[in-house]
């Protein structure tokens, strides 16, 4: 299959988007699919405001378009819900090409943190954008009931997986580890507002605290929390090592669909503490990770979890099965036209015995 992805997560960006896209298209090719990304880095852009490590693409719809006709694809996929895709989706409506789009990020809640506006306000944006979708990807059942309740029913699932080779209970932990008062918590992911990461900061238990990431608001968390450790962005074995080092992974977030640094903390058999919201709901058990409203409460309690049953639900999410349930999202062309002249055809059978 012939397959266009546009999106507006790319390389540099270091993100969940851009692993899942990564990871998935990299086994889509080994399977023989024929890929056209399409991304920011292809054009000129600019920083978005206050996260200049986005970068916003300067096109035009016919761009876009002509790309994409001159691939001839056999399915389209939007990924964001960024300009780029914008511009996709323009050409596309004004071409009649089916497409198909992805809920990746809690949008609304997003913006909502950063311009403090309320979050109902962003939501019509998002049921414009993914009303004309033939179906939205979504990681969780969470996620698709959210959707089906602001009038946007045509989901399909769509999960993520974690890579057990590289993330592993015997990586090595990093030896500034051996310095640090147990318990360590440890935070991974963008060091950014909407990720909460404050809540995380102000807890009072007892032992170490540990931010993994990059991101706007790094620089602002190390001036007031100058006893936590910052390490910056790591990454395959040595962000495994943080993991496996870890007693507790800590996970603030209240804007994520799902958090693919849920699934490497179990992989490496850590036990995970998080608010019961999207995301944890839908992928801790009860012997993998403890929610709570009070992050200090769900930290007593998952630190007296036990690693086996971390690993036991890792290993149940898997990329090989992420990957075909993307393929089988798509909407092909050839299938959307006939599904289209079917529906002519039974309504001319309905109006013929009227």
């Amino acid at each position: 299959m012939k397959i266009a992805l546009v999106t507006d997560a790319w390389h540099p960006q270091v993100n969940g988007v851009v692993r899942t896209l990564e990871t998935v298209t990299s086994i889509l090719r080994g399977w023989g699919h024929e890929l056209l990304i399409i991304s920011p880095d292809q054009y000129p852009s600019l920083a978005a405001p206050s996260y200049p490590e986005i970068r916003l693409a300067l096109t035009r719809a016919r761009s876009v378009g002509r790309r994409i006709a001159d691939f001839a694809p056999d399915a389209i996929h939007l990924a964001t819900e960024g300009p780029l895709c914008l511009s996709a989706r323009r050409w596309c409506r004004r071409n009649k090409r089916p497409f198909t789009t992805a809920y990746h990020t809690q949008f609304p809640e997003y913006l909502a943190k950063r311009t403090h506006l309320s979050p109902r306000i962003f939501w019509h944006y998002i049921r414009w954008f993914h009303r004309a979708s033939q179906a939205i990807m979504v990681s969780t059942d969470s996620v698709r009931q959210q959707l089906i309740t602001e009038r946007l029913p045509q989901v399909h699932h769509w999960s993520r997986g974690v890579d057990l080779d590289n993330f592993s209970p015997d990586t090595p932990a990093p030896e500034l580890f051996d310095g640090l008062t147990r318990p360590i918590q440890l935070y991974v992911g963008r060091v950014a507002v909407e990720k909460n990461i404050e809540a995380f900061l102000d807890t009072d238990r007892p032992g170490s605290k540990v931010v993994v990431g990059d991101g706007p608001a790094l620089d602002s968390l190390k001036t007031q929390y100058p006893e936590v450790c910052f390490l910056g962005r790591k990454s395959g074995r040595a962000l495994a090592g943080c993991y496996a080092g870890a007693d507790v992974f800590v996970f603030p977030s209240k804007t994520d669909t799902f958090g693919l640094v849920l699934i490497e903390a179990m992989a490496c058999g850590t036990p995970v503490a998080a608010f019961p919201v999207t995301g944890p709901i839908d992928i801790l058990t009860e012997r993998s990770g403890a929610m709570s409203d009070d992050l200090n409460l769900a930290i007593d309690a998952a630190l007296r979890l036990h690693p086996e049953a971390c690993l036991r639900r890792a290993s149940q999410f898997s990329w090989q099965v992420s990957a075909r349930q993307f393929v089988d999202g798509l909407v092909p062309m050839k299938r959307q036209q006939t599904a289209h002249l079917s529906r002519r055809f039974i309504a001319k059978a309905i109006m013929a015995r009227t």
